[in-house]
């Protein structure tokens, strides 16, 4: 079984642009991430995945494998298909490349459940920080996507009923107030495909669902095809804004001190 990770990095940023190419740590954004994934013992290459020559130059410049893709994809799974059309993988991981800190050893689950766990794809979901009771990073919060679990497939992995912004399941015995957001699952926004299902993922028109929701993964559920979800303790938040990225600088400064 072989296993690639494919990383879709594109310059243009709403909230941060020039992204990838932030280096305020002495190591661009994409780097850290790329180093994160090449630690994962089960993934057989790494690869970056863009439109932009100055991100495939800064790649190769550390050492790094990058590919060019069409400049025409209007997602990061349509990039990723892109450039594993040319790899021998079985399975692919859809990494994104804001996630510098994200931990190996989740890569190599979720790669174990896309191989052992009959599924069309697999994903992650970890519990809402208990103290996240409203707010920027609270289930109440548009941008922390909450996954609703369904049957057991395997230990700690669930099948995916759907996936939404919305406060879902709705507290209605608390007047819509969120008391235990640990009970919540936040979906961890990384996918492992076996190759020729991110083929026919990526061939797929979006959906109803997916078209209302901007979550491209309800595509799968809209199409009627299983997600499985392994659930972890915690995972560290990606890089959207300019606060993220000096949150993740400090961060760094005080792993080295």
């Amino acid at each position: 079984m072989k296993a690639a990770v494919i990383i879709p990095a594109r310059y243009a940023s709403t909230r941060l642009p020039g992204k990838p190419l932030l280096a305020e740590t002495g190591k661009t954004l994409i780097q850290h991430t790329y180093e994160q994934a090449s630690r994962a013992s089960t993934a057989s290459t790494v690869i970056v995945a863009t439109d932009d020559q100055r991100i495939a130059d800064s790649v190769t410049g550390f050492g790094g494998t990058a590919v060019m893709t069409s400049k025409e994809h209007a997602t990061g799974s349509a990039r990723v298909a892109e450039a594993a059309a040319a790899t021998d993988a079985d399975i692919v991981v859809n990494l994104q490349g804001d996630e510098p800190e994200i931990d190996p050893a989740h890569i190599d689950r979720l790669i174990q459940i896309a191989n052992d766990v009959d599924c069309f794809a697999a994903t992650l979901v970890c519990p809402f920080d208990e103290t996240a009771i409203s707010g920027p990073g609270s289930p109440e919060d548009p941008a922390a996507v909450k996954a609703i679990l369904g049957k057991t497939l395997a230990q700690d992995v669930f099948q995916a009923q759907y996936f939404t912004r919305s406060l879902c399941p709705y507290p209605r015995d608390a007047e819509g107030k969120v008391i235990a957001p640990e009970q919540y699952n936040l979906h961890v926004g990384v996918y492992a495909f076996a190759r020729h299902n991110l083929m026919r993922f990526t061939g797929w028109e979006a959906g109803v669902l997916e078209t209302a929701e901007k979550l491209e993964q309800l595509r799968i559920l809209e199409m009627g095809e299983t997600i499985a979800a392994g659930r972890i303790s915690a995972a560290p938040a990606g890089i959207d804004t300019p606060e993220d990225y000096q949150a993740f600088v400090q961060r760094c400064a005080a792993s080295m001190s």
